[in-house]
C-alpha cells in the first residue's frame, strides 16, 4: 500500500469519527425524549439503560426475543466459552453454584447464590468452600442436579487436549501441580478423581484449595463452573447441543448461521431467585457483514446485538441521527492500547519505551478510535474503572490527558537520547487485519511516531490466528513487532481477573500468550502472591493500585482508551440494563418483552 493511500484512508476514519464525536455530543446534550423520533417509537432514551434499569416494570411473558451478531461463539460449551457474550448468554442454558447479581452497574458484578443456597461458607484459612444445593433444581429432562454433576463439569476444565479454548483459572488454582489428568484420563471408577472437590452427598460440594485465593468464588462464578451430566457429555461435540440446567434449552443450532432455544419445561421458578424467564422462545441469526446486522437493528427486525461491541460506524451514524432514544454509551470494562514486547529491540530499553509513550498523540488514537464517546476517554493507565483500586484518569503518570495529549516530541526526543536511540529508529506495529478501528489506530501511531525519528511499518496480520502469530514470542521478535495492538477486559472483576494474564511471569506461554510485553517483575509478581491471600476488600484494592503503578513505571504499555460502546437496544426491550459483571453489556438473562405480539 502506497503512503498516499494509507493517508487519505487514515484521514476518510478520523473524519468519520470526528462526525460520530460530534453526534454523540449532541446525544448526550439531548436526553432521550428529544425529537429524534426515539420517544415516537416507544424507546426509553438514550442512555437510559446505562448502570439503571431501563422499562423496569413493563417486561411481560412470552414472545420471541431476537438476537443478532456478526460473529458467532468460541464455542457454546460452558467449559470451553471465553468470549465475554457467551458467559453472559450461557446463563440462559446453564446455572453455576454462584453468578453474577442481576443489577445494574458495579452491583452487577457483585456474586450471589444461584444452585447453591448461599454463598460459600469460607473455613478462617481461606482454603476451604462448601456448598449445599438448592431444592428442586433439574436438568431438562427433570432429573435432579447433584453436586458430583458440579464437580465433574468442573473436571472438564482440566481436559484441555480436548476441550481447549476457556479459561483455567480453576485447574491453576485447585490443582497447581497440575496431577489431575481430567474426566476423560481418570482411572477411578466414577470420573470423579479429583481430589481437591469432595461432594460427601448429593446437596454438598466441598472445595479445599492448596493454597488460599480470595477470588476463588468469582471464578465459580464463570460459566466454566456449570454443571454438566456425565452421561449427557459429548466431548468434543458438546458445544453444539449443551445439557440445559436452566430455564431455556437448545432447540436448533447451525455454526454461523442461527441459533435458536426454547424453554425448559422441567426448570422450576422457585428453585432459581436469579433468572425470570419472559420470553417463550430466544433466536439468534448471525451475519458474516455487520453492516448488514445494523441495519436489521435499525429496521427493528432485531431486538439487540449479543456480540455487545457497538454498533459499526454507519450504522452508528445513521442511528444517533434517527432512533438516539434507542441508544447506550456504557463503558465496556476494555482498555485498549500498544504493548511493547522487550524481546525486540530497542524496546528492552525503559526510555525507548517511554519515548512512544510520550510521542504518540493521545487525541489523534482517541478520535481513531472514534472519539471521546463511542471510543472512550483518554487511557492514562492500565486498570480498568470497574476494578476495585482502579483511579481512572486520576492516576496519569505520563500525562496522557493532559500536557501531553497531543504528544510531547522534545520529551520524547529526550527520552530516544537516554536510550541510545537520538535518531530515532525502525519498528513494526502488528494490528490485526479484521478489526477496521485497529487499523485506523495503528495509521495514528505511526504518523505520530514519525515526527520524533520513529518509522513504524504496519503489519496486518490474520486476526483469527492472533494465538499463534502475537501470542508466540518466539513468532514476534523474528517479526519485529516491536508493537502490538491489542485490548483486554476482566475475566472478573479483579486485578487477578484482569492482570494476572497480562503481567504475572508464570503466564508467558510459547502459543497462546497474553502477556505481550514479557514482564518479568519480581515485585509484580510478588504482589500478585500476596493479592490472592488477601481477604479483606480494602487490602486487596490497595494492591491492585500498586499492581497497576509498578506496570505504569515499566512503560510496558500505552493505553489508548478506557473503552466505551454505543450499543442498540429495541423499543420492544423491557428491563434493559448494562452490567459491570459482564464488562459493559447488558444483563441478557432477564431480558423480556412490552409486547409479545
Amino acid at each position: 500500500m502506497t503512503t498516499q493511500r494509507t493517508s487519505g484512508r487514515r484521514k476518510q476514519a478520523l473524519a468519520a469519527a470526528a462526525v460520530v464525536a460530534a453526534l454523540l455530543t449532541t446525544a448526550a446534550c439531548g436526553g432521550g425524549d428529544s425529537d429524534d423520533g426515539g420517544s415516537k417509537n416507544g424507546a426509553a432514551g438514550f442512555d437510559a439503560a446505562n448502570n439503571k434499569v431501563a422499562q423496569a416494570t413493563l417486561a411481560k411473558k412470552g414472545g420471541t426475543l431476537k438476537f443478532g451478531g456478526a460473529q458467532d461463539a468460541d464455542s457454546w460449551d460452558t467449559t470451553r466459552g471465553y468470549y465475554g457474550f457467551m458467559w453472559n448468554f450461557s446463563r440462559y442454558y446453564s446455572r453455576q453454584l454462584v453468578t453474577n447479581k442481576t443489577e445494574p452497574g458495579s452491583a452487577g458484578a457483585e456474586v450471589t447464590p444461584d444452585l447453591a443456597t448461599s454463598t460459600a461458607k469460607v473455613s478462617d484459612d481461606g482454603k476451604t468452600y462448601t456448598y449445599t444445593l438448592r431444592d428442586g433444581v433439574t436438568w431438562e429432562d427433570g432429573k435432579a442436579i447433584t453436586s458430583e454433576d458440579v464437580k465433574y463439569g468442573i473436571e472438564r476444565v482440566w481436559a484441555q487436549d480436548v476441550l481447549s479454548g476457556g479459561p483455567t483459572y480453576l485447574k491453576e488454582v485447585l490443582d497447581p501441580k497440575d496431577e489431575y489428568q481430567g474426566p476423560y484420563k481418570d482411572k477411578s471408577k466414577d470420573k470423579l478423581g479429583l481430589k481437591a472437590i469432595e461432594t460427601p452427598d448429593d446437596k454438598t460440594i466441598v472445595f479445599k484449595l492448596p493454597k488460599a485465593n480470595s477470588d476463588f468464588e468469582e471464578m465459580l462464578a464463570l460459566t466454566s463452573a456449570s454443571p454438566v451430566r456425565q452421561d449427557k457429555d459429548t466431548k468434543s461435540k458438546y458445544g453444539l447441543h449443551p445439557f440445559s440446567s436452566g430455564p431455556y434449552k437448545f432447540e436448533s443450532y447451525t455454526p454461523g448461521k442461527d441459533l435458536t432455544l426454547v424453554r425448559n419445561t422441567e426448570w422450576k421458578q422457585d428453585s432459581d431467585p436469579i433468572r425470570k424467564a419472559y420470553p417463550d422462545k430466544i433466536t439468534v441469526q448471525f451475519f458474516s457483514d455487520a453492516n448488514q446486522l445494523d441495519q436489521r437493528l435499525l429496521s427493528g427486525d432485531i431486538d439487540l446485538d449479543i456480540n455487545q461491541t457497538g454498533m459499526s460506524p454507519q450504522g452508528r451514524t445513521t442511528a444517533l441521527k434517527e432512533h438516539k432514544a434507542n441508544l447506550d454509551n456504557p463503558v465496556s470494562g476494555y482498555i485498549r492500547y500498544a504493548v511493547f514486547p522487550q524481546s525486540v529491540a530497542p524496546f528492552d530499553k525503559l526510555e525507548c519505551r517511554k519515548a512512544v509513550i510520550l510521542g504518540a498523540d493521545h487525541v489523534s488514537l482517541q478520535t481513531a478510535r472514534g472519539g471521546p464517546v463511542a471510543g472512550g476517554d483518554i487511557g492514562t493507565n492500565m486498570l480498568p474503572p470497574a476494578v476495585p483500586g482502579a483511579e481512572g484518569q486520576d492516576y496519569d503518570p505520563y500525562k496522557l490527558a493532559s500536557d501531553n495529549k497531543n504528544g510531547n516530541v522534545e520529551e520524547a526526543k529526550a527520552a530516544l537520547k537516554a536510550c541510545g536511540q537520538p535518531n530515532g529508529f525502525k519498528t513494526t506495529i502488528a494490528v490485526r487485519n479484521n478489526k477496521p478501528v485497529e487499523v485506523a489506530t495503528a495509521q495514528s501511531l505511526q504518523a505520530s511516531l514519525k515526527k520524533i525519528g520513529i518509522t513504524a511499518e504496519i503489519d496486518q496480520y490474520d486476526g483469527s490466528q492472533t494465538a499463534g502469530i502475537i501470542g508466540s514470542p518466539e513468532n514476534v521478535k523474528k517479526k519485529n513487532y516491536g508493537i502490538i495492538i491489542m485490548g483486554w477486559g476482566p475475566d472478573f472483576p479483579s486485578v487477578q481477573g484482569y492482570g494476572l494474564p497480562l503481567w504475572d511471569s508464570d503466564y508467558i506461554l510459547e502459543s497462546g500468550n497474553n502477556n505481550y510485553a514479557l514482564i518479568k517483575d519480581k515485585t509484580i509478581d510478588g504482589l500478585f502472591d500476596d493479592y490472592v491471600d488477601t481477604l479483606d476488600d480494602a487490602g486487596k484494592a490497595k494492591i491492585a493500585t500498586e499492581i497497576n503503578h509498578k506496570v505504569m513505571e515499566g512503560a510496558y504499555y500505552l493505553p489508548f482508551v478506557f473503552e466505551k460502546f454505543v450499543n442498540w437496544r429495541s423499543s420492544r426491550l423491557a428491563n434493559v440494563y448494562t452490567t459491570d459483571g459482564y464488562s459493559g453489556m447488558y444483563d441478557f438473562v432477564n431480558l423480556g418483552l412490552k409486547s409479545t405480539k
